[in-house]
């Protein structure tokens, strides 16, 4: 197949002519087709500077105003070499426009009604400006038309139009509008009229400044807030917000008519203020809300003094608080041995004078307020020295040789009781401890008679209680080993009894004197 040679070509993107408005980027590219290795070069008429950046690829080149310029106001003429014999160039022409903004209305001095006014209206950076039409109109009703055809200028340029005249006392609170037109009619941009209106007020306020709140100045903690401050007020103030803390203090905020709270937290409760300033007037007004952010009870504590461990007869202080919005309502409720809770007493302050051992248990503190309620709960122990200690003796305390003689006590305490049980000796004291209380002396002999001290006591106290046992008469036995168990039993209120059981051996029934026997006791113990 014959090979198809394209043939060399080029051509300006956009193509013959563009409008560009000053200020924004413009970019030309000539593009060729048909040659491998073109080379590109770009001027303007009459070889002024180009005012863009060339950047040249492959197959095309690019020219880039950024920004567009008044400079830029030429035909832009791309030549392109293939080799050194083929030559192409194409032009493009560049026509400038600059209406970028919404005239600006000013109207001054102070409206009064019978007083002349006059009404400013500008036009920024227009070009050109010799094609500029403004309008000044009052309502429907046209004030003033002004054009600028005579105008020379070769750049951006503002233009200002002001008009005077006498408003009458219903012409306050209509609208003053302003129309700017650029209407060349060859030149494709958008828009070329540019509208602004203005009421024609006096100066006045602040006045009837409001705070209102979205959705309302009492929201839960994290829902969010919205405070808005609303004023009349020409010109529109400037807004500042304070809120005063708890030191008195007053804590700088925002300067915006709006203040938002995403996520209302407790702390941010307090009175807020909306300070409205008319700089024109002179004249400040404030206005203030108090905000509360509510919430369920937390952080519900409570502080016992002395402390939760107390001696029968002391006086005790539970203390519960609690934070929340509204306040938290206290109450104190105590557990039953039914395991049942019974109310006692509503407050947050909970005395007990004189306190007795029936007072020990779990004490809870209830927090309450519409929105939920917390619990916390202490333990109150209440210690108590051995009391009601009785002693039995069985069969008695006077009993013949050769019988058992069983010791049994019994005492109220708390922490519960240690016992010891002591045996006077005419050369000295014979101790035996225990853990619990019974107390049984196998096959008695006359040495057991004497006078036996029972020590009962714990933290707080002790109870000591005396015993006489006489052993009359000696039942006559073989000389043998016999076993002498003593065990001992305490048994109090509180306590879980715990047995401890010592067995004794090596007491023979003919030895004079059984307190060697109990020496041996004493040492095993």
């Amino acid at each position: 197949l014959p090979i198809v040679v394209k043939a060399f070509e080029m051509e300006i993107i956009p193509a013959n002519r563009i409008v560009a408005q000053i200020g924004e980027t413009l970019i030309l590219t000539c593009n060729t087709t048909g040659c491998e290795s073109p080379s590109f070069s770009w001027r303007t008429q009459m070889d002024n500077p180009l005012g863009g950046t060339v950047n040249n690829h492959k197959t095309y080149s690019t020219l880039t105003m950024n920004p567009v310029s008044i400079v830029n106001s030429h035909d832009y003429l791309c030549t392109v070499f293939c080799g050194e014999k083929e030559k192409k160039e194409k032009s493009i022409k560049v026509e400038l426009y600059s209406f970028h903004s919404d005239p600006i209305i000013e109207i001054s001095p102070s409206l009064v009604a019978g007083e002349p006014v006059t009404v400013i209206c500008k036009i920024p950076d227009v070009y050109p400006s010799d094609r500029l039409e403004v309008l000044l109109k009052i309502e429907e009703h046209i004030l003033h038309e002004e054009n600028f055809y005579e105008d020379d200028s070769t750049n951006t340029e503002t233009k200002t139009v002001a008009y005077s005249f006498d408003p009458m006392a219903e012409d306050i609170g209509k609208e003053i509008t302003c129309v700017a037109r650029l209407p060349i009619a060859n030149m494709d941009f958008e828009p070329k009229e540019r509208v602004t209106s203005q009421k024609l007020n006096a100066n006045f306020g602040p006045q009837n400044t409001i705070i209102t709140a979205s959705p309302g100045n009492s929201p839960m903690e994290g829902d969010p807030l919205k405070l808005t401050c609303v004023t009349e007020s020409n010109p529109p103030p400037q807004i500042v917000w304070r809120k005063y803390l708890a030191d008195e203090s007053i804590q700088h905020l925002i300067e915006n008519n709006v203040l938002s709270i995403p996520h209302a937290h407790f702390t941010d409760s307090g009175l807020y203020i909306c300070e409205v300033i008319n700089l024109v007037t002179n004249k400040t007004e404030k206005a203030t809300m108090d905000v509360v952010i509510q919430d369920g009870p937390k952080n519900t504590m409570i502080s016992v003094i002395p402390a939760t461990a107390v001696k029968e007869g002391e006086t005790v202080t539970m203390k519960c608080t609690s934070s929340g919005n509204p306040a938290p309502v206290i109450s104190w409720k105590k557990k039953a041995t039914t395991g049942e809770s019974e109310k006692i007493f509503k407050g947050a302050t909970l005395t007990i004078q004189n306190i007795k051992s029936q007072d020990l248990g779990l004490y809870e503190c209830e927090a309450y307020n519409r929105f939920g309620k917390e619990e916390k709960a202490v333990k109150l122990l209440v210690q108590v020295p051995p009391q009601n200690t009785t002693v039995l003796v069985h069969p008695s305390e006077n009993v013949k040789e050769g019988e058992n003689v069983t010791i049994t006590c019994s005492t109220y305490s708390n922490p519960p009781s240690q016992m010891v049980l002591k045996k006077v000796h005419q050369e000295k004291e014979i101790i035996l401890p225990s853990v619990n209380g019974t107390f049984i002396l196998y096959n008695v002999t006359k040495n057991d008679t004497g006078r036996y001290v029972l020590d009962v006591f714990n933290e707080v106290g002790n109870n000591i209680k005396v015993i006489e046992i006489a052993v009359v008469g000696r039942l006559e036995k073989p000389n043998q080993m016999i076993p002498l168990i003593i065990a001992f039993s305490c048994v109090t209120a509180i306590a879980v009894p715990v047995v401890a059981i010592l067995i004794y051996v090596s007491r023979k029934a003919k030895i004079n004197g059984s307190y060697s026997v109990v020496k041996a006791l004493r040492l095993k113990v």
